[in-house]
């Protein structure tokens, strides 16, 4: 298991550590339903160093990056970054990943910590006949998401640039907890708001402390990887190996508005196919009736008990006090308001598909 250059601090803080994605990760502090108020209602911090980033530069970055991307990247400006997924060559996805312009011919990938080595394997694939300047730099950047409503306000006096400015989906370059180059990007994948900020390895520790320090008066607490799975799961986004993985199609698992067909992309043709068909299940957002705890693996059955998908992720909503979860069910029970079951053990629980997000902040 490798460690982040916080692993050490994660332990001294009394994070519970479990290995992840290859990685020795703080899964929780103070337990995930406090730590999920924490980020819905004021500001947290993950140290999520365990994600990967690519550098891909040169002329030719650009035709690279539209041959092996789903969404249109010739639409990124200069400090815009975008949602998209690397499709495969047989309906399924890579990754999903987030994509900066840094500069004219410099963009970042940032990808799953899981995925590392295969992104990296098949983006090099696309690009021995183009030869754009292509780096791995994973392992000497770490990441820090500042996640909350009151992200803009604990973070302001660690910077000379005005966070309230920085769109959703917008970063800068600028000095930030006293570095001077550092990327502060308004996204996260909370669905509350707030930055993710790269900086060199030797520079997170100085951040960390000084954003703890900054936000101890908006009440910021260190924030594990649980409650990052719940906050992202009432958002109703996607986690890879969870909802979608290398047999789910960007278009069944709800993701054909990031898949742009005026470009030639990986398995562009054979997914147009589809989108103009319609595919045969759909991945949908369903919330138990009753009492239970929808788990990934589970059944989804019919009125009949007949097996018709499987939970795909999901938990108690600590905001809703209620299961909630995702799966792929045929198309005839994709209807917001279609009536599901879902097999808890020994109970068939009912449940109706919902529009998502799940969690809609006040």
């Amino acid at each position: 298991m490798k460690n982040t250059a916080l692993t050490e601090t994660h332990k001294a803080l009394g994070a519970k550590i479990v290995p992840f994605a290859g990685y020795n990760m703080p899964v929780s502090y103070d337990g995930v339903n406090l730590e999920h108020e924490t980020v819905r209602k004021g500001v947290g911090v993950f140290d999520v160093s365990h994600m990967g980033e690519f550098l891909i530069e040169g002329p030719k970055a650009l035709e690279l990056i539209q041959k092996v991307s789903s969404n249109d990247a010739s639409k990124l400006t200069i400090g815009k970054a975008q949602y998209s997924c690397l499709p495969n060559e047989t309906g399924g996805i890579v990754d999903d990943l987030i994509i900066y312009r840094i500069k004219e011919e410099t963009y970042l990938l940032v990808v799953n910590a899981s995925n590392i080595e295969k992104d990296w394997a098949h983006i090099s694939k696309y690009n021995e006949t183009l030869g754009a300047d292509l780096r791995n730099i994973s392992d000497d950047y770490s990441l820090l998401a500042i996640q909350g409503p009151k992200a803009v306000a604990a973070m302001q006096s660690l910077t000379s640039v005005d966070l309230s400015q920085i769109k959703f989906y917008n970063f800068v370059v600028a000095d930030f907890a006293g570095i001077d180059y550092v990327i502060i990007s308004a996204t996260g994948y909370t669905g509350s708001g707030g930055f993710e900020v790269y900086c060199k390895n030797n520079e997170v520790q100085q951040i960390w402390e000084k954003v703890l320090e900054a936000g101890e008066g908006f009440g910021i607490k260190p924030i594990g990887l649980a409650a990052r799975d719940t906050l992202r799961l009432e958002m109703g986004y996607c986690l890879y190996g969870n909802d979608i993985d290398e047999t789910t199609s960007p278009i069944e698992a709800g993701l054909g508005w990031i898949t742009k067909f005026n470009k030639d992309f990986v398995n562009a043709e054979n997914l147009a196919k589809e989108k103009e068909r319609g595919p045969e299940r759909k991945l949908v957002g369903f919330q138990l009736e009753d009492r239970g705890i929808p788990r990934q693996g589970y059944d989804i059955v019919d009125g009949q008990g007949r097996k018709i998908g499987s939970v795909t992720s999901g938990t108690m909503s600590p905001s809703l006090g209620k299961g909630i979860g995702l799966g792929y069910v045929p198309l005839i029970f994709s209807e917001t308001g279609s009536k599901l079951h879902i097999q808890i053990r020994k109970n068939a629980v009912p449940a109706t598909v919902v529009r998502l997000p799940f969690y809609k902040s006040q």
